[in-house]
């Protein structure tokens, strides 16, 4: 299966049954097709949470940590106490293998264990039409400390969908959040595609 295989279906799902299946026929070329199209947004994301002053000891939850790409990416920048969740049992397998997490959870927030805090979390590659709501942003800030800074992308896909900026505008105006930092750089050359990396702080 050839990388234009992926992404020819990635960007039409519409429903978690298709993301699902998707990524587990995908699994194991995954990563190959990603690196093949220049994806950069893991690095991104990292570089973005050592930039906010995160301390490199702080616990960090990969949302949507797939294969490990962003784990891979985080530990580069330092930080080795990491937990990862996804959907996927058959990328979660290829992750775990890499020796990157504490504990891998499959299933959404609701699946981690009751009262589960932590000072950070990355959402690489999460958001976007048929992956995850824009009500995830308020269950992740939910899971964070006070004061713990939520790192994720919104790709042009996910720009042009409108909801998940209008959910942090929302964030915004409400004082649920402060926006520490909004970058647009490039996402997944390969297929002509770039994202904003956010930085949100819980208040």
């Amino acid at each position: 299966m050839s990388s234009d295989d992926f992404f020819d279906h990635a960007y039409g799902l519409e429903t978690a049954e298709e993301t699902a299946a998707h990524y587990a026929r995908f699994a194991q070329t995954y990563e190959a097709s990603m690196r093949e199209n220049g994806y950069a947004t893991p690095a991104r994301c990292a570089a973005a949470l050592r930039e906010a002053g995160i301390a490199t000891e702080t616990p960090i939850l990969d949302i949507g940590c797939g294969t490990g790409m962003s784990g891979e990416a985080l530990q580069t920048e330092g930080y080795n106490t990491l937990d990862g969740t996804d959907f996927s049992a058959e990328m979660l397998a290829v992750a775990k293998h890499k020796g990157l997490y504490r504990h891998l959870t499959q299933g959404g927030l609701g699946a981690l264990p009751e009262g589960t805090r932590y000072g950070a979390a990355v959402a690489a590659g999460v958001f976007s039409p048929g992956h995850a709501p824009a009500s995830l942003i308020d269950d992740v800030l939910e899971i964070l400390e006070s004061g713990g800074v939520f790192v994720f992308s919104l790709n042009d896909h996910a720009i042009a969908q409108g909801s998940y900026e209008g959910r942090v505008h929302e964030l915004l105006d409400a004082c649920g959040a402060e926006l520490l930092s909004r970058e647009y750089g490039e996402h997944m050359p390969g297929q002509d595609v770039k994202a904003w990396i956010l930085v949100l702080k819980r208040r």
